[in-house]
């Protein structure tokens, strides 16, 4: 197996935490260099990745002809540049979502992905773990009869207005920051899109920090409705429902941050209170995106999450925003 080798375009908390020690663990895949301004950044990464190289500019980690594949965790608003740029230096790609800040900036992703032949993708790794993949298989079986609604919930607490989430310079607000987790779940594991749409959300220095949204989607199999609340202002909380007539999905705990928020489970209740629970405990969703990415470089292997399915999400985020009424609480 030819491994694939990684460059981390900044370092921060969550490439420390969650990607840069996935990419390392991952089968096929090192991480050979961390792009940062800060020699104390890099030797965190350096504690568990010691052949890691500590590149100061990041436009010398986009030449440097040792790193085959850029994975970008930069704030939200640089998403789009950087992409373009290490497309550009004949990198692969994998940035952070949101990976645009509006769905037609995507385009021009898609147009220097297919002009170059490499891959370019946002890391959306729920679409890698086997509950979500569970998810999709009992819907499309028939386990819960026909869909009638998806009901989506995720919120968290932080307050600290210079955290990148809460300012609007770099493109914060709960939509962009889970909400892409509510809608993109639904679509990937429904087909669905929306036909109509209303928004209500509150807002506190110019970022929404809390949106519910409600929407019609259509699907391959017919019509249901969808609800989404999702905010950065209350209790930690993670839940995704999927409900027919003759049954119903559940993924409660981690659906989103399997196994770091809580235990990864799904839930699949029929009828004379027959429920079946399945529990991923030792899955690392980051590490099987890492290692799907480092065979679709390697071998050509469809990714699970392209860029037309962010597109498709980000255009979900837009039309909320674009609908969103005010209100107080």
């Amino acid at each position: 197996m030819k491994t694939v080798r990684w460059g981390i375009l900044g370092a921060s908390n969550f490439a420390l935490n969650r990607m840069g020690p996935a990419i390392h663990a991952a089968a096929g895949a090192e991480l050979v260099a961390v792009a940062s301004s800060s020699p104390q950044k890099v030797a965190a990464f350096q504690a568990y990745a010691p052949g890691a190289r500590h590149v100061t500019r990041y436009e010398a980690l986009l030449d440097d002809p040792g790193v085959d594949v850029i994975y970008i965790p930069l704030p939200n608003h640089l998403h789009v540049e950087w992409t373009l740029k290490a497309l550009a230096t004949g990198k692969h790609v994998l940035t952070e979502k949101p990976i645009a800040m509006q769905a037609d900036e995507i385009d021009a992703l898609i147009a220097a992905r297919d002009a170059s032949g490499l891959v370019a993708a946002e890391a959306y790794m729920i679409v890698h773990h086997p509950q979500w993949l569970r998810a999709k298989e009992w819907l499309a079986a028939g386990e819960i009869g026909t869909l009638r609604h998806v009901d989506a919930q995720f919120s968290f607490y932080l307050d600290d207005k210079t955290n990148i989430r809460n300012r609007p310079d770099t493109g914060g607000g709960s939509l962009r920051d889970i909400g892409v987790y509510t809608f993109g779940s639904a679509r990937f594991v429904t087909g669905a899109e929306p036909v109509d749409l209303s928004a209500r959300v509150i807002r506190e220095n110019g970022v929404e920090i809390w949106a519910q949204v409600a929407t019609t989607m259509q699907g391959p199999k017919g019509r249901f409705t969808y609800n989404s609340m999702t905010t950065m202002r209350a209790y930690n909380r993670q839940v995704v429902t999927f409900q027919g007539d003759k049954g119903m999905i559940r993924l409660e705990g981690g659906p989103f941050n399997a196994n770091v928020h809580d235990l990864a489970e799904i839930e699949l209740h029929q009828g004379a209170n027959r429920t079946l629970i399945e529990r991923f405990p030792t899955v690392n969703q980051y590490q099987l995106q890492v290692e799907a990415f480092g065979r679709s470089v390697r071998e050509g292997a469809a990714f699970a999450w392209t860029l037309e399915n962010a597109k498709g999400t980000q255009a979900m985020i837009d039309w909320a925003y674009r609908e969103a009424v005010d209100v107080t609480l």
